[in-house]
């Protein structure tokens, strides 16, 4: 069992060792949010600089680590900027090497900028042309001001103990979600039952905030070394599929290939894992036993371009599944706030944090 297991198992484990290592922690967790607690306290106070951005900034964050869904919405989000006549950049801090290269294959046309210093890379993305800037990942960043603050909650690993760092997954608690422009709920596997119970929940928290529900479903297969190549999802029916995935949320992807009824061997590394050639070998070794080996488009950008070509009946293609994102609740408020982002600045004020 890795490390990532132990923790896993600690933050979502039902039985009770999980709660008695979450109560052990307990005096860690206040620690932490109590440093949390008081570093907004400064930010909201002004003892602690926030920079206003020469371009509108719009933040999509999550209040956990990991696993909601940031990625594909940010993409979509700066996506759905483009089409309004705007000139987006995605900026990232560059956490792991596979996100820019997912941003620069859904949307080849929008500039990513990758630096640790939010402040200085939405000057580079102004500098270079760009008439907004998407932070991707940096709700807690309040280092620079955002004209709307969009924060993600998933569905699929929502619990209603939300505890904290070292605790639970929790960077901040639920209240943090009043600092937000619009809270969106995301759901892979989740069924609308578990997203009414979230929302009720996020309603308590934050009442004033307003909330949508986006599922991020799976579109298509698409080849890893050849964007041309797909196939409709019906392919995998009763398909045997080897999946691979280092992802937050391994749970969810299995549950969604699982649904339409392939069956799944599962083969997990730990989020962001740098695969070595050594572990790509053996997987493509291991996948000549199965009809498809199946990977997300964050595994892909890292295994494809490495994964051996099949020759014959040797070996396996890799394949993706790609996402889309649909809005199946408040799409309204979610177009309002992209419409008023790519308008003038003029006469508004951003979010300071």
């Amino acid at each position: 069992m890795t490390a990532q297991d132990v923790v896993q198992r600690i933050w979502y484990g039902d039985g009770r060792l999980a709660a008695a290592s979450r109560l052990a922690l307990f005096p860690a967790e206040r620690l932490f949010g109590g440093v949390v607690g008081l570093r907004d306290i400064l930010y909201d106070v002004g003892w602690l600089p926030s920079h206003e951005a020469a371009i509108p900034v719009v933040s999509i964050g999550n209040l956990t680590v990991g696993g909601t869904g940031k990625t594909p919405v940010a993409a979509w989000v700066a996506s759905g900027l483009a089409a309004r006549g705007a000139q987006p950049a995605v900026v990232l801090r560059g956490y792991g090497a596979d996100e820019p290269l997912v941003h620069q294959r859904l949307n080849p046309s929008i500039p990513v900028v990758v630096n640790p210093d939010r402040v200085r890379a939405v000057a580079i993305a102004a500098a270079g042309g760009a008439t907004i800037a998407v932070l991707d990942d940096a709700f807690q960043h309040r280092a620079i001001r955002r004209d709307a603050d969009l924060v993600l909650v998933s569905a699929d690993r929502w619990t209603p103990d939300v505890r904290v760092l070292p605790a639970g997954p929790w960077r901040e608690p639920l209240s943090a979600l009043r600092r937000a422009t619009l809270v969106i709920v995301t759901s892979r596997a989740a069924d609308a039952q578990r997203v009414d119970d979230v929302h009720k929940a996020l309603a308590r928290a934050a009442p004033s905030v307003p909330r949508v529900s986006v599922r991020l479903t799976l579109a298509e297969l698409v080849r890893a070394d050849d964007d041309v190549a797909r196939q409709p999802l019906e392919t995998l029916r009763g398909a045997k599929i080897l999946a691979v995935a280092s992802i937050a949320d391994p749970a969810s992807f299995l549950a969604q290939l699982r649904a339409l009824g392939a069956v799944v061997e599962e083969q997990l590394f730990r989020d962001h894992h740098a695969f070595s050639d050594q572990e790509v070998s053996e997987i493509a070794s291991h996948s000549t036993a199965f009809d498809y080996v199946v990977c997300t488009l964050k595994d892909a950008v890292k295994l494809g371009p490495r994964w051996p070509q099949p020759t014959g009946s040797l070996g396996r293609p890799l394949w993706y599944v790609s996402q889309q994102v649909m809005v199946e609740r408040g799409v309204g408020g979610l177009e309002h706030v992209l419409d008023e982002l790519v308008r003038s600045r003029s006469g508004s004020s951003p979010t300071a944090g």
